[in-house]
């Protein structure tokens, strides 16, 4: 409320400035005003600026800013006019706005009080905008302008603006009206002629018709288009013009328009773009909300329609759109356009059209729809510890959200606390869980939280956010309470309640990890347990142990002491004497010694007697010690003493026994004061710490020393004595393989191993004790790593190189004499640790060994390909291995070659005691295990071009009871030269020559036998079966006359070609298989296709023999074309076997598994490719032998109506002949050949098996071609036709001219008896024909 004693002059003034500034420069943070009047103060904001954003642009652009300034001194305001006067323009801009210069500033609007009003004036040059004048009071009696036009003079601000604008703001008409008459399309085109005197015509009228407008300025055509003709044109004015004035103006326009233009009089229309207030709300639309288009026009009609421009449709109300229009105080158009629940099928440009006469009052304004963007936490896992989680949800653009909801499902309910940030418009919920909310069996378990932000006009977003919730699992460790002695075993169980989890281990309470080989872990449906299991406890198993199970982040640990107390282990217990001869009625001292100085109770046992212990310390070691006399017991006797060790937890343990021999004095030659008394012949063994040797004070020495009585002496027979700093790693390896700790302590115990050995290389040439010790440690130490980086490898080579010296080679030969297994001891080991080798492209070089590796990269990795060169043994060898084998490879896996150039005057002889590795040695490992056929291909130098035959070998471990020998299985000669030998191995195979993987030794008996058998018999199968193809086709034309015989022939024709070409190839592979020459893999493969392909003919022909014979007996009535039969015949014969070779091949040769190593034949070992011949060969057997059956049957009992003719039945039975042959003889030659597929199969079936198959072509040649009677008789009638038409005119019994074949002849006779026919038969006929000659001939031809 205003003040009544106080007065307040108000004016407005316009300020126009040019700025050069770019992005969103915002002119409102410069409008100030410098006093407020006292109502504004309390009730509103009074300055009302006109907003306007810069565009990025170059150029300078002009602003316009109402800037309304209040005072209660009317005095002030002509001063100010008058200063703002006398401005030079333009202002420069300030030091803070350098691109800013001020163009002008006008005073617009001035409000003086009147009485109890203000009045609002305008200046000279300005007045109110007509909306103003609409809606506000004007001044009476000072403002003579109409209601609805433009004013003077107002009673109060309007309290929507704007201020008083400039005057004579042009007001553009835009206008159109039809021609009836043709549209052309010169009227497109703005420079035709026609175009122009269209344009003339017009604008000529319409100046004079328009003219009389007030305010007119100009007019103008602005384009024609189509139906009929449609001018537009735009008048320009100062003002609007009432309807009344319009509809005059357009008659005169009619009226000065000529007559040829035919102007449709009712069809002027006026469209207003600017005087319609279009607004959408809300400003931001987002799907689902409530849209308001509302159009406000200071025109009275409610005729207003909508219209959405994409689709060309005007809108109607309906279930999701409505439409309101009103009069407001009966001046202003009011339309609203609602629309409920907006999706983006509304997004567009909208036209709001009122219509009133030929007015037409049109806006446009665009609506985008935008979806809500929920940007949220990702899935979330949440710790059932009590520790906040939040789970954030922000909308990418930021409004006034009416609100921000959470929401959740699952099947455990746990809520949290809801934070909003309305400046940035998120939403923070945070969650705590504890134990109680989820419980161990709802570990894991889903809840969905939604975050759903609903704006003030109903629009809803949500986004999902999936919660993880994790219960704390709970640990038990039992048993309570683990109290053992040294070399006693315990277990630790941890079980869990949750059986998910990613790691469950265990700790020392140092913090280090238990190595993996102590405990095992498992997982059952409600829980999981780990069991860590000592089997021999030591003293470092004494402390602390943490059970650790994690599962994401979240730990949890339970611990367990462990009390371990000291007891030697009997292995540590040295004794002394290890056997000792005490004479009669004499003493000696036995003792027994410790390392560590321990408070043990010691009780030494002899016989059935027991004695107290006497301590001494000596040094780090602790000696307990008992004087025996021999009184106690009778003599001679033998008696066995120990030492019992009893701890504080009362456990004890027995040391190794001493043998005491109490013997007569009268028999003892030999006498010492450490060795003791001895017999001739004795042999005693003592401890090497025992005897008057130096010794270091950090460690005993190692080992035991045997003697031997010897006269009066005792002499040395073996010294297995072990220096003093290779005997302490002795003892460390065996406590590192029993140690918690392992993989700390191995890379520093590697490194002294190698120290220690060169310090110790003098011992290790000269006592096979300390070269064993040293070999024993490697062997332990290989037991203990899952990774051997390359400087433990480097440590262990370095030792492998001393041990392996030339110098220390008398040594080895000590030890293969006393048959101690070091040799293969020491290879197992050096395998072990290079499986387990982590070094990429590594190469270590020693004299004695050298190690190169390579790691196979994911891809397509290449060949491994290593040499090795070792000058001072004039020795070399390289390794390849394909690259198409290394991608069976796991990936990152490493392969390693190690090559020693002595080794091979130390490993012992193979099983039979008579080969020796001659050449490097050399051993290639993998670290993952291999599951297909892997094929290694290595070159020896040929150290012996001259003499014996090379052997390639592998050592196998298993072999000679576990104790390793070199075995040749797997393994072959590829190529000899003089200057090399070529070796291809898979281990752990074996390889044959066609049928058996079982072959025999190369040079042995048996299979000499077998190539003479093999290369006889296949020179007779040869030329037998060259020998048919000539008689058949001598003999064709007379054997073919009936589609039996022809078919039967045909077949023949078929077996004998495809068995002689199967021949010849099996020659050209033997000829390329040579052991000393390379084997041609392509030769190879391409020998091993055919000869399968042919020999899957032989018997694919032989089945269709047989379906001929079964479809002819059977099928009587049904007669098929010959051209059919051959077709299927031929597509059976040949196109089964191909497909069946292709697959083969197909299959197993991009492999390199389709022939044999060894032999071009198919795999055996590998795939099984064998299968695919011997399976169809042995099924066709089976089927012809029981069509072979069902025909004789048939012939001989046939059923009424299906009896054959004569000429038929003798055709059948020479088909019936050659399949009962010739079915059984191929059956029974490849059943054997299946015998020899087995390994260890009887010399025998090799024999059998290689005679029947040599001379597969006798047989055809025999019971296949000339045991047919028509081929004997065409035979003996083309080279002896009159002796043959002589004695076919008599009528006489077969005699002793009857071929051997015929059926009178005792061998006929005997296979006819066989098939069920018995009695004497006669060859005679009354007939003469051929016809019958042949009839006669065949029906007693059983089998060929």
């Amino acid at each position: 409320m205003k003040s009544p004693r106080r007065t307040t002059l108000c004016f407005v003034i316009i300020a126009i400035y040019s700025s050069q500034a770019t992005l969103s420069l915002n002119l409102e943070s410069i409008v100030y005003h410098s006093l407020l009047r006292e109502h504004e103060l309390m009730e509103e904001d009074p300055v009302r600026p006109k907003r306007a954003v810069a565009v990025s642009s170059p150029a300078a652009q002009e602003f316009t800013i109402d800037v309304e300034i209040s005072f209660e001194n009317a005095s002030f305001l002509e001063p100010i006019k008058a200063y703002l006067n006398n401005l030079s323009f333009p202002i420069q801009g300030n030091d803070t706005d350098l691109a800013t210069d001020i163009l002008s500033i006008e005073v617009s609007t001035v409000c003086r009080p009147n009485g109890n009003e203000i009045w609002c004036s305008c200046e000279t040059g300005y007045e109110w905008p007509q909306e103003s004048c609409l809606h506000n009071l004007t001044c009476q009696g000072h403002d003579g302008s109409s209601a609805g036009r433009h004013c003077h003079c107002l009673k109060g601000l309007p309290p929507k603006g704007p201020f008083c604008q400039l005057q004579g703001a042009d007001v553009i008409l835009r206008m159109s009206v039809r021609l009836n008459v043709g549209f052309q399309e010169d009227l497109r085109n703005s420079s035709s002629a026609l175009y122009k005197s269209y344009t003339t015509d017009l604008e000529t009228a319409f100046w004079k018709g328009y003219s009389i407008l007030p305010g007119f300025k100009l007019v103008t055509v602005t384009g024609f288009r189509p139906g009929s003709v449609v001018v537009t044109y735009e008048i320009t004015t100062t003002t609007t013009t009432s309807p009344a004035l319009m509809h005059k103006a357009n008659e005169k326009v009619t009226q000065n328009l000529n007559q040829t233009y035919k102007v449709d009089s009712s069809s002027f229309q006026v469209t207003y773009s600017n005087e319609t207030k279009f607004s959408i709300t809300p400003e931001i639309i987002f799907e689902g909300d409530t849209v308001t288009l509302m159009c406000e026009n200071e025109v009275f009609s409610t005729n207003v329609s909508w219209m959405h421009v994409e689709t060309g449709l005007d809108i109607q109300n309906s279930t999701e759109v409505s439409i309101y229009t009103s009069m407001l105080n009966n001046m202003t158009s009011m339309s609203r356009l609602i629309i409920h629940n907006i999706t983006r099928v509304y997004m567009g440009e909208y036209i709001c059209k009122l219509t009133l006469d030929i007015f037409e009052y049109a806006s446009r304004r665009k609506l985008e729809v935008i979806p809500i963007q929920i940007l949220a936490s990702e899935a979330v896992e949440v710790m059932c510890d009590n520790n906040p989680v939040s789970l954030n949800c922000c909308s990418e653009v930021n409004v006034n959200w009416s609100q921000i909801e959470w929401k959740q499902e699952g099947s455990i309910s746990i809520p949290g606390n809801a934070e909003i940030d309305t400046d940035s418009g998120c939403s923070r919920y945070t969650l705590m869980a504890n134990e109680t909310q989820c419980p161990s069996g709802s570990s894991g378990t889903t809840v969905v939280y939604t975050c759903e932000f609903i704006s003030a006009h109903g629009a809803r977003g949500r986004k999902d956010i999936e919660v993880t919730f994790i219960s704390v699992a709970k640990l038990n460790i039992t048993p309570d309470l683990i109290s053992v002695s040294e070399g006693q075993s315990f277990f630790i169980k941890c079980i869990s309640d949750m059986s998910n989890y990613d790691e469950m281990y265990w700790n020392t309470s140092a913090g280090t990890k238990i190595y993996k080989r102590f405990y095992t872990t498992r997982r059952y449906s409600d829980r999981a347990e780990s069991v860590l299991t000592v089997k021999t406890s030591t003293r470092e198993w004494n402390g602390t142990y943490h059970c650790v199970f994690r599962y994401k982040n979240l730990y949890r640990v339970m611990a367990k002491d462990v009390i371990v107390y000291p007891l030697p282990l009997e292995s540590n217990i040295m004794v002394d004497p290890v056997e000792a001869a005490i004479p009669c009625r004499s003493s000696r001292h036995i003792r027994c010694c410790v390392e560590e100085d321990s408070d043990y109770k010691v009780i030494f046992q002899v016989g059935s007697s027991s004695f107290p212990a006497v301590k001494e310390v000596d040094e780090k070691q602790v000696c307990y010690k008992h004087h025996f006399t021999a009184d106690s017991v009778s003599c001679p006797e033998n008696v066995d003493a120990f030492c019992h060790f009893t701890n504080a937890a009362n456990n004890s343990v027995q040391s190794p026994s001493m043998k005491l021999n109490l013997v007569p004095g009268e028999s003892i030659t030999c006498q010492d004061p450490i060795l003791g008394v001895g017999e001739p012949g004795k042999v005693i063994q003592k401890l090497c710490q025992f005897l008057n040797i130096t010794r270091s004070r950090e460690s005993p020495i190692g080992g035991i020393i045997t003697y031997r009585c010897v006269g009066s002496q005792w002499q040395i027979e073996k010294n297995d004595c072990i220096s003093a700093p290779i005997n302490a790693l002795l003892q460390l390896a065996k406590a590192l393989v029993k140690s918690p700790t392992q993989d700390e302590k191995l890379p520093s115990y590697l490194g002294n191993l190698s120290i220690s050995t060169k310090q110790a290389k003098l011992e290790v040439d000269s006592f096979s004790g300390t070269l064993g010790a040293i070999i024993n440690i490697l062997d332990l130490f290989s037991t203990v790593p899952t990774q051997v980086n390359s400087e433990m490898m480097t440590h262990v080579l370095s030792t492998v190189d001393i041990i392996l010296g030339k110098s220390a080679l008398n040594t080895w030969k000590i030890s293969q004499q006393q048959k101690t297994n070091y040799s293969s001891q020491l290879l197992d080991s050096v395998e072990r640790f290079s499986r387990v080798l982590r070094a990429e492209d590594s190469t270590i070089s020693q004299p004695n060994v050298q190690m190169k590796s390579m790691v196979i990269k994911p891809g397509h990795p290449q060949s491994y390909r290593q040499s090795f060169v070792f000058l001072d043994s004039d020795l070399w060898g390289n390794v390849t291995i394909s690259g198409c084998q290394l991608e069976h490879l796991q990936p990152d896996s490493f392969v390693v070659t190690v090559a020693f150039p002595t080794l091979k005057t130390i490993l012992d002889r193979d099983v039979l005691g008579e080969n020796f590795a001659n050449s490097l040695v050399m051993t290639t490992t993998v670290s993952h295990s291999v599951t297909t056929p892997f094929r290694i291909l290595m070159t020896f130098k040929n150290s012996h071009p001259s003499g014996g035959i090379p052997q390639c070998v592998f050592w196998n471990f298993n072999l000679a009871n576990h104790t390793g020998g070199w075995d040749s299985s797997g393994c072959y000669v590829k190529e000899v030269t003089e200057d090399s030998v070529s070796c291809s191995c898979e281990h752990l195979t074996s390889f044959s020559i066609l049928m058996s993987p079982d072959s025999p030794d190369p040079d042995s008996l048996l299979k000499i036998l077998l190539d003479i058998i093999s290369y006889i018999g296949l020179c007779f199968s040869i030329l037998s079966l060259a020998a048919c193809l000539v008689v058949e086709a001598m003999v064709w034309k007379s054997v073919t006359k009936n589609r039996t015989s022809s078919m039967r022939h045909t077949c023949i024709v078929n077996i004998t070609a495809s068995l002689l070409v199967a021949d010849v190839w099996f020659i050209v592979a033997a000829a390329i298989h040579d052991h000393r020459f390379p084997l041609n893999e392509t030769a190879c493969v391409a020998a091993t296709f055919f000869i399968h392909f042919f020999y899957l003919s032989v018997f694919f022909w032989m089945l269709t023999l047989g379906l001929m014979l079964f479809y002819r007996l059977v099928f009587i009535l049904h007669d098929t074309s010959k051209s059919i039969q051959k077709t299927i015949a031929f597509s059976l014969g040949y196109g089964c076997p191909l497909v069946i070779s292709v697959i083969t091949v197909g299959a197993t040769q991009p492999r390199e598994v389709y022939m044999r190593k060894n032999a071009c034949w198919l795999n055996w070992e590998d795939t099984k490719a064998l299968l695919a011949f011997v399976i169809p060969a042995l099924i066709i057997v089976v089927v012809n032998m029981t069509i072979t059956v069902v025909v004789i049957t048939k012939i001989l009992r046939p059923s009424i109506g299906d009896k054959p003719s004569k000429q038929e039945k003798s055709s059948l039975f020479q088909v019936t002949k050659s399949i009962g042959v010739l079915t059984p003889l191929l059956g029974l030659t490849w059943g054997f050949g299946l015998a020899t597929v087995f390994q260890g199969s009887n010399a025998v079936f090799h024999i059998v098996f290689t005679l029947l198959n040599a001379f597969q072509g006798l047989f055809i040649l025999l019971f296949g071609c000339l045991w047919d009677q028509k081929v004997q008789e065409a035979l003996l009638n083309k080279y002896s036709r009159s002796k043959w038409s002589s004695q076919h005119s008599k009528s006489t019994s077969i005699g002793s001219s009857t071929p051997v074949f015929s059926m009178s002849s005792p061998i006929s006779r005997r296979f006819n008896n066989l098939f069920g026919k018995t009695g004497t038969y006669n060859v005679s006929t009354p007939e003469t024909t051929s016809s019958s000659l042949e009839n006669t001939s065949s029906a007693y031809s059983l089998l060929n």
